[in-house]
């Protein structure tokens, strides 16, 4: 008799964020990006596209107050993720580390990357253009399969190499913070507009 079953699960957490008003979200993202000079600056020095917060703005929750919001639901949303993940914290909490915006213009990607040191990372999205890129997740065997074969291209989703979500405005996702990942080139006219995080033990 053959047995088979998936061995060593990657979790995707993907939800509703419910309590923070969009509008308000979307309107200080934009705000604070037109006042961010410093971080105008690194982006333009760095080659990076658009803007992000990601490297001058460390307090955004202390600062503004829908983000201070936004922070006491994604607190919810990693609580449950961590349950799920059955995460043994030995009295220790999975605590915000950063939060930052990103605004992605027209032509613009988030090149292949992970986020050390954090437990669990995640993304909510405040402006989704309909033709912005969804983001791709990559399997984490990649580096280790060598010779193997390409998967099928109708192979279950959990069999494929990589996975694509198409958010739309008010989603959360979490993963671990070991999940590669990356955002394809924006194709929309459009600024495609998010705010990504990271938790951490503590």
């Amino acid at each position: 008799m053959t047995h088979l079953k998936s061995l060593f699960v990657t979790r995707l957490y993907h939800a509703r964020l419910d309590g923070v008003s969009q509008d308000d979200l979307e309107n200080a993202c934009f705000s604070i990006a037109e006042d961010d000079e410093a971080g105008q600056e690194w982006c333009e020095r760095e080659g990076f596209p658009g803007y992000t917060s990601y490297a001058s703005l460390t307090d955004l929750p202390w600062r503004f107050p829908i983000f201070k919001e936004l922070v006491a639901e994604l607190d919810k949303h990693v609580a449950a993720f961590a349950k799920d993940a059955q995460f043994d914290l030995d009295g220790r909490e999975l605590k915000l580390e950063d939060i930052w915006i990103n605004i992605l213009p027209e032509g613009g990607i988030h090149t292949s990357h992970i986020h050390p040191h954090s437990v669990v990372s995640g993304t909510t999205y405040v402006q989704m253009p309909e033709d912005a890129s969804a983001i791709k997740f990559e399997d984490p065997r990649s580096q280790m399969m060598m010779a193997a074969p390409a998967r099928l291209k109708d192979a279950r989703a959990e069999m494929r190499q990589f996975h694509y979500v198409a958010p739309k405005v008010g989603d959360v996702l979490l993963w671990e913070s070991w999940l590669r990942h990356e955002v394809p080139m924006n194709m929309s006219e459009h600024d495609r507009v998010s705010v990504s995080f990271n938790y951490n033990w503590q």
